[in-house]
């Protein structure tokens, strides 16, 4: 028989990823992918990150900070974005802001530079099919985040990992 109350009537809920929960960065070997480039003679890096596809709000197929980008402080750093997604702007800035994220970040840059034009813009931001490519100096060492700042996009886990390393560091992980 059921409880009077009716207590068991109701499935238990499945468990849900908690989104609010603070994110833990990937470890392991720095890794150098294919979409990662290093010129330790011209002290530069060069990165594609792929937004779109499935699911859609995320870098390269890492969403929640899957992935961790590692610079040397005094690079120069160039970021091709590559939107792919089918409708939907995207976008990517250098943040000092860390997770978990609310629905809106405020597009500020760490690094002159840093963030593609009209971040939050969904009709001028990098539109579907479009390429913006941002360049910077990675000149101060500390961890940040790669941030899409289209309103939601990081809440939903468009975002990386992005560390800039004092001590020449440099590849990724989780990648």
């Amino acid at each position: 028989g059921e409880p009077a109350d009716g207590a068991a009537a109701a499935p238990a809920a499945a468990p849900v990823a908690a989104v609010s929960a603070t994110p833990v960065a990937p470890t392991g070997p720095l890794t150098i992918p294919d979409w990662f480039h290093v010129d330790a003679d011209a002290q530069t890096v060069h990165m594609t990150l792929t937004a779109g596809g499935t699911p859609p709000w995320h870098y390269n197929d890492a969403q929640h900070g899957g992935q961790a980008i590692t610079v040397p402080e005094g690079y120069t750093v160039t970021i091709d974005l590559i939107n792919e997604d089918p409708v939907m702007a995207h976008s990517l800035g250098i943040s000092a802001l860390a997770p978990p994220f609310a629905g809106i970040v405020e597009p500020i840059a760490v690094f002159d530079g840093s963030m593609t034009e009209n971040p939050r813009s969904m009709i001028d931001g990098t539109m579907p099919g479009e390429t913006e490519t941002v360049t910077f100096v990675a000149e101060t060492a500390g961890s940040y985040t790669v941030v899409c700042y289209i309103p939601g996009h990081s809440l939903t886990g468009m975002w990386l990992y992005f560390n800039v390393s004092s001590d020449g560091s440099v590849g990724v992980q989780g990648a």
